[in-house]
């Protein structure tokens, strides 16, 4: 997999590649090498750089080329890089844009944003550390995100005398390493950024390297992704219809090529149309590739809105609601199982689940280890399931319709990257069974609208005490209810979770499952749950029809909660003897925009059910 490259002929195409490697190893040092001896700065920028390095520099009276990229306030007084900082640049042959990425493990997610367009990773070792835990973790992130051509710059040369035995012992200890890996070249350069060995012309300092310098590398190595040779994929961003006479669906063509007249079809509900115009801010235009920004009007008028796909008829993607998929956990909170979060593939959003946690990836040996969760900057093989089914490639075979980010439902913060490695068979062969006996059937049957209430506040507040009450009101007037208690459903359908975040999360999942078939049936279903969580009980008010979930948070305060201690909980919880309890070692997190809020104090349980009834006559749940 070791080589080297003869000078192709000029060829002024564009190259995406990263810097990457352990802290310290000198990326940012590097390009602004590159920057520098490639004659891409200015005489003010040189100017402007040695006053920086009298002030933040890290190479005595030398100019620090790495203030060049480190731009950050932070990253210069540290002297590390905490962002990725992109540049472009472009030489007689090529033109290019760097991404350099942090060497800090907390900023590995930072690291795989860099990498997600880059086709050659440059991935920078000290000469005299060799691989490190990072390098190893950077080479299998570029693995997995499709980068396929790599730069082993063995940096800090000078700092061993030049030593071909140190720089051969490095070269073999990465190929042992980077066997598994799916890279189809690597191709190891000794240099020294500081001093520019090798950078941009051969040095005389390694005589026994026989190989190109970096840049002659750069320029010459074929790394095109040949995207415009994948199957067509166009993601729709927005529909276009500035008057009533013309709709459009404009968007970026993530691969292949389009031309007017060509067929195409609707991924997900399979309609087959034809391009009847290739629209741009310039003009028509008779054919589009990837990378432009195009819309597309159509010979046949359809439902297509954002998120829908037209793809090529001959060569479809799949269509599936539930994936396998290696996913970077880039979130200080860990992954919760069972726990609805949003992923976006292309420009589609879907509520999606975990249904499995396979294992995660050790990076330093590669092997596979059980887990239940994962933590930060950690890569795990997942199964996920989708609300809806989505179009998408293994990543594999097309980076661009093959991978997705997972998004907190809350905070809206990225919280992970996923790259889908095929569909489950599962979820393709699995269908919905009409019945001829439905919901609404049931409903008018029992004089009154399925609906769900949940009770939600912390133990001992008196949900169990109002939910017993409001049933038998409810049932005394010859309405039709089922309670679900915490309690009694960890006697038997849930006896096998305990009192983790993730068990309780499963926990309320599968309450909330049995409570949509209990509406289903056309009951009202009394739920009496802690459910510490928005995000779980959000997720059962999605499960049913809108306005049909009515949240009611019974408030007592945790003073009054532990003085009432009905089942001796808070004291034990105290005293070290119970684990994850909810208000003193687990969250509470109480609703935000409630159907209806009860404080407890001063009133009596009998008061605050006739209160719930109200609420459901007033919102016609009661017939």
């Amino acid at each position: 997999m070791t080589g080297t490259l003869a000078r192709a002929e000029p060829a002024k195409d564009l190259l995406h590649f990263i810097t990457c490697g352990s802290v310290d190893d000198g990326k940012s040092t590097l390009i602004g090498r590159l920057l520098h001896d490639s004659s891409l700065v200015f005489d003010d920028q040189l100017r402007a750089l040695a006053r920086d390095s009298q002030k933040h520099g890290t190479t005595g009276d030398e100019i620090d080329f790495a203030l060049l990229v480190d731009g950050l306030e932070a990253e210069r007084e540290q002297g590390i890089t905490i962002d990725v900082a992109y540049r472009f640049f472009t030489t007689p042959r090529r033109s290019f844009i760097v991404a350099d990425t942090p060497g800090h493990e907390q900023y590995t997610r930072n690291m795989a944003t860099g990498a997600s367009k880059a086709s050659l990773a440059v991935i920078l070792i000290d000469a005299r550390k060799g691989v490190l835990v990072q390098t190893r973790r950077h080479s299998l992130i570029c693995s997995m995100l499709g980068i396929r051509h790599i730069v082993l710059a063995i940096n800090k040369i000078d700092l061993v005398d030049f030593a071909r035995p140190v720089y051969e012992h490095i070269v073999q200890d990465y190929l042992a390493f980077a066997k598994e890996l799916d890279f189809a070249s690597i191709v190891p350069i000794p240099l020294s950024a500081r001093y520019g060995d090798n950078v941009i012309g051969r040095s005389e300092r390694t005589p026994w390297y026989s190989g190109l310098a970096l840049l002659d590398y750069l320029e010459a190595v074929d790394a095109a992704s040949e995207i415009t040779e994948l199957p067509f994929r166009f993601p729709v961003q927005w529909v276009n219809r500035p008057n009533l006479d013309f709709r459009g669906y404009s968007g970026t063509i993530a691969s292949g090529r389009v031309r007017s007249g060509d067929p195409v079809v609707v991924a997900v509900s399979g309609y087959v149309t034809r391009v009847r115009e290739i629209v741009t801010a310039d003009g028509l235009r008779e054919m589009a590739e990837a990378g432009d920004a195009v819309t597309l009007t159509l010979t046949d008028e359809l439902d297509i809105s954002r998120g829908d796909m037209l793809v090529s008829p001959t060569d479809r993607p799949e269509v599936n609601d539930q994936f396998a998929a290696e996913v970077i956990w880039m979130s200080d909170h860990p992954l919760v199982s069972g726990r609805s979060y949003l992923a976006r593939i292309g420009t589609r959003t879907v509520p999606i689940n975990f249904t499995a946690l396979k294992y995660k990836i050790d990076v330093n040996s590669g092997k596979h280890l059980a887990t239940s969760t994962l933590e930060l900057n950690e890569i795990g093989v997942c199964n996920l399931a989708a609300a809806a089914p989505m179009a998408f490639d293994a990543y594999a075979t097309n980076r661009a319709t093959g991978c997705f980010i997972i998004i907190d439902r809350f905070s809206n913060e990225t919280v992970g990257a996923g790259m889908i490695t095929f569909g489950l068979r599962r979820g393709s062969n699995l269908h919905w069974q009409p019945l001829l006996v439905g919901r609404e059937q049931r409903a008018v049957i029992k004089h009154q609208t399925p609906a769900v209430v949940w009770m939600t506040g912390l133990s001992g507040a008196g949900k169990s005490t109002i939910a017993n009450n409001l049933e038998q009101r409810l049932s005394t007037a010859g309405y039709h209810t089922m309670l679900l208690d915490g309690d009694n459903v960890r006697h038997g359908l849930n006896r096998d979770l305990g009192f983790t975040e993730a068990d309780r999360v499963e926990n309320i999942r599968r309450v909330g499952e049995v409570a949509k078939l209990m509406t289903e049936a056309g009951l009202i279903v009394i739920c009496s749950f802690i459910s510490p969580y928005r995000a779980e009980r959000e997720m059962v008010r999605e499960l049913v029809p809108q306005g049909t979930f009515l949240e009611v948070f019974i408030d007592t305060p945790i003073e009054e909660c532990a003085r009432r201690d009905p089942k001796g909980l808070y004291s034990k919880a105290k005293a070290g003897k119970i684990k994850n309890f909810t208000g003193i070692d687990a969250p509470y997190e109480p609703p935000e925009h409630p159907e209806l809020h009860l404080t407890t104090i001063g009133r009596e349980p009998d008061q605050l059910a006739q209160l719930i009834v109200d609420m459901l006559a007033a919102r016609k749940i009661l017939h």
